[in-house]
């Protein structure tokens, strides 16, 4: 039997620490039910396919496109928008580095940071730029980008090591 993705089911999602029931379709994709269903517009809607990670989410830690997961596959699992990561040390240093301009990609590129900084506290160069890949930004040149990251990094680096 074929789905039009018509059939609605109830689902329980985490988000931001939080759990959330909502009724989703199955062929609904995470990213509209972050944003009709929850309210939680800070990932966007862009291309839609997967090329651009303005709607980039965390799901358990990792970055995901959420507009090309189906929100069925996130059930159960961590999922963090850029809502939960409210005056975190990463959104502070975008601004601080100027690496916001229109601020359309800003949302998936903080969250990026974050679970590299998670990941990979150490990242050098080349695995910030690999990171960074998924993401796109016609504004800021990437460079403010990469030293917000790596400012984030380098404080964390610094907390670890005993003085």
């Amino acid at each position: 039997m074929i789905s039009n993705g018509t059939s609605k089911t109830v689902i329980k999602l985490h988000v931001n620490g939080d759990t959330r029931e909502v009724t989703v379709r199955s062929a609904d994709t995470l990213l509209h039910t972050l944003r009709t269903e929850l309210g939680l517009t800070g990932a966007k809607r862009a291309c839609e396919n997967g090329d651009c990670g303005a709607c980039t989410v965390l799901v358990e830690n990792e970055p995901m496109h959420s507009c090309l997961c189906l929100t069925v596959e996130a059930t159960d699992q961590p999922i963090m928008t850029i809502e939960g990561l409210i005056d975190s040390p990463m959104q502070k240093s975008f601004v601080d580095h100027w690496a916001i301009q229109c601020g359309y990609c800003t949302p998936g590129f903080v969250l990026v940071g974050h679970a590299l900084k998670e990941k990979h506290p150490n990242a050098d160069d080349e695995i910030i730029d690999e990171w960074l890949q998924s993401n796109l930004c016609r504004c800021t040149g990437y460079q403010e980008i990469k030293e917000a990251i790596k400012f984030v990094l380098q404080e964390t680096q610094s907390k670890q090591t005993p003085s």
